[in-house]
């Protein structure tokens, strides 16, 4: 065993208090990730589920009214859904409605999806956001009056099959889904005409450089496949119709490197306080080591070998102490938001083990390059005058 090594296994650091700092820092810098982590998978999944990490809409845009359709198995499709990053690509028709129960109207958005196993809903049924249901007094199976303007108002009877929770829960951005089925027949659409397709992604592309490049790549292969029977459309990723989203998302992430930066360096130097003390505290030790022979880099690597235990076993506590937070955060989701200005009611954790571990290391390793500076204390230490001899 390396004499360093062993000394230092013996030698007692009292560095309780340096070690509930750095299990604090820790804790801090882990839940940052996993709420910067949470807030990204949320919305982009909950953009995802919205309209599709890219969509495929006619050239006109006017995708809601009802009166620009695309076909729903164009000659393009086959070489779209075997683009590498896409996961498929499935049909909604979109119309703008007003709905009204008893005194209270509201402006929305339907949207008609296909059917996806055991959440398809039945004809004539519908799922709304939890705001518009409490604006309503809606819940599942009340019947809910759709006006639909046109040519003439058109009106229909649904029921309400459950109410979710939306991503962005917006007076002004509520989508109420339906059977893709119902809304072709009120549009006077067949089966194969649709008002978009929508493209879903691998998670690995749900990002604003991929979202970017893969709808380049997309509408470029739409161009170059379609045929003169196929509609002429363009294709938009999510990131370009909601840059303020992603630019939030850029803006946390900064926010989260800040933190980490900041509870690193206060960790840091609280480790060199708390070595600094252990220094003092065994001056003597350190001048019976030079006396004996041992050279200054040996003596250092004793002391942080020690100190470095005292910052692993903070980081562990501080790990599972923010681990145990983010299970209780999930579960639970005590720690709520306001919607309008987070665009999600409660604050989401989502624990990346890839990215917890990258920042442990960063840390752990920055921390012990800082405890280089007090260890440079060891080589003004004098064996003559800091060796008592009785």
């Amino acid at each position: 065993m390396d004499v360093s090594i062993f000394i230092a296994s013996r030698l007692r650091f009292k560095g309780r208090m340096a070690m509930v700092c750095i299990a604090i820092s820790f804790l801090v810098m882990i839940i940052a990730v996993a709420v910067s982590s949470g807030f990204r998978n949320e919305i982009r999944d909950g953009l995802s589920g919205l309209t599709g990490d890219i969509q495929i809409t006619p050239v006109d845009m006017n995708y809601i009214g009802g009166t620009s359709p695309v076909g729903r198995y164009p000659s393009w499709l086959d070489r779209v859904s075997a683009i590498d990053g896409v996961e498929d690509v499935s049909a909604a028709v979109y119309r703008a409605g007003i709905i009204k129960n008893g005194d209270n109207i509201h402006g929305v958005v339907f949207k008609g999806v296909e059917p996806s196993g055991s959440d398809s809903l039945e004809t004539m049924t519908v799922k709304v956001p939890g705001r518009l249901a409490d604006m309503l007094q809606l819940a599942p199976g009340d019947d809910m009056l759709a006006y639909f303007v046109g040519e003439r108002v058109r009106a229909r009877k649904f029921r309400v099959a459950s109410v979710y929770d939306p991503m962005v829960d917006a007076e002004d951005k509520m989508v109420v889904y339906a059977s893709i089925s119902d809304l072709q027949r009120l549009n006077g659409w067949t089966s194969g005409q649709v008002s978009a397709l929508e493209v879903r992604l691998d998670d690995s592309c749900r990002n604003v450089h991929d979202m970017k490049r893969l709808s380049d790549i997309i509408g470029f292969t739409i161009y170059s496949a379609s045929s003169e029977d196929d509609e002429t459309v363009v294709a938009e990723s999510a990131a370009d119709r909601y840059p303020q989203l992603f630019d939030w998302l850029n803006l946390i992430d900064f926010n989260v490197l800040f933190i980490l930066v900041l509870m690193t360096v206060v960790a840091g130097f609280n480790m060199i306080s708390g070595l600094l003390i252990m220094l003092f505290e065994n001056i003597s030790t350190i001048g019976l080591l030079k006396a004996l022979g041992m050279t200054d880099r040996s003596i250092a690597k004793i002391f942080l070998a020690s100190s470095s235990v005292i910052v692993f076993k903070g980081m562990a506590a501080g790990n599972i102490s923010a681990l145990l937070f983010c299970l209780i955060q999930d579960r639970t989701r005590f720690l709520s938001l306001d919607p309008a200005n987070y665009f999600v009611s409660f604050v989401p954790v989502h624990a990346d083990i890839g990215l917890i571990l990258l920042a442990d290391l960063a840390a752990f390793c920055i921390i012990m390059l800082l405890l280089l500076v007090p260890s440079l204390f060891i080589a003004r230490v004098d064996p003559a005058k800091s060796v008592s001899v009785r």
